[in-house]
């Protein structure tokens, strides 16, 4: 399991994230993108992150960041090290749509995106090319939909990205990713506003994303 850290960065709720999945037996690799290990810096990585706004391509509509090529590849050499059928990958927030992108690479056979919130300020938009969007589509139909969660009152990640995706690949009745909006106005479904209580909407989510992990992957 690949889990790419959001923008506040590897703190302790994405490293209770990954204690999650060791729990049910994944191995987890947790690429350092940028920011303090352990810790949470939302602005100072915000900053850091414009600083490789190269690599990121924050605002850039109908185009995929540069970084998910290092990231497909990363994905394709644990696959071949570990000698496995593939890799499942979680993204958040800014790295979102990274996940999506992801499930178009040979080597990822299951992924969720929560809170995909890239382009910057462009809901309508996705982060991704034309020819990306082929890719993930034809792959999804050989291997397994994905899922994507998000808030109901989240201004970041809102109704119309959901609507954007479900244009991009679901527009011909199929269901490939599959959108899940929980009731509430947070922002990150899976870590800083994650409620580990029985019956809440974030622990209810999550269980459904270990399972279908499973599933998928073990």
């Amino acid at each position: 399991m690949v889990i790419i850290q959001e923008l506040p960065g590897i703190g302790p709720e994405t490293l209770r994230l990954a204690d999650e999945f060791v729990a049910r037996g994944f191995e987890i690799v947790l690429p350092h993108l940028f920011g303090p290990l352990g810790k949470v810096s939302t602005g100072g990585n915000l900053l850091r992150v414009f600083c490789m706004r190269k690599e990121f391509s924050l605002f850039a509509e109908n185009h995929t960041s540069p970084i998910v090529d290092w990231l497909k590849a990363l994905c394709r050499e644990i696959k071949t090290e570990r000698e496995i059928r593939g890799v499942g990958v979680i993204g958040m927030c800014l790295t979102g749509n990274f996940a999506i992108s992801l499930m178009g690479d040979d080597s990822v056979l299951a992924a969720v995106s929560s809170q995909p919130s890239m382009p910057l300020m462009k809901s309508n938009d996705l982060h991704m090319s034309a020819q990306d969007i082929r890719n993930i589509r034809q792959h999804i139909d050989d291997t397994a939909p994905m899922h994507t969660y998000r808030f109901s009152g989240d201004p970041l990640c809102n109704a119309a990205k959901f609507k954007a995706i479900d244009k991009a690949f679901n527009n011909d009745g199929a269901t490939r990713v599959a959108t899940h909006t929980l009731p509430g106005k947070g922002h990150s479904v899976l870590t800083l506003d994650f409620v580990d209580e029985s019956g809440h909407p974030t622990r209810e989510a999550l269980n459904n994303i270990l399972d279908y992990f499973s599933q998928q992957l073990l």
